[in-house]
């Protein structure tokens, strides 16, 4: 699990802190940021799927 959470931290950008137990603090404050970020996406996407053909006006058949 420590390689992981190195890798992930890694990835989110430069080690930043002046210790290992900053940079941890530091490394979780972007993964949340970055878990917002995504989630904030998918009710976004989520929308727009729903409300995709909104204004669709069905056809209307005259009887004769």
């Amino acid at each position: 699990m420590k390689k992981f959470w190195r890798i992930w931290a890694k990835a989110l950008g430069d080690k930043s802190g002046k210790n290992d137990k900053e940079a941890d603090i530091i490394a979780m404050i972007r993964t949340f940021i970055f878990l917002q970020l995504i989630i904030t996406n998918c009710f976004i996407v989520g929308g727009n799927i729903r409300h995709w053909n909104d204004h669709h006006i069905p056809p209307t058949y005259l009887n004769k």
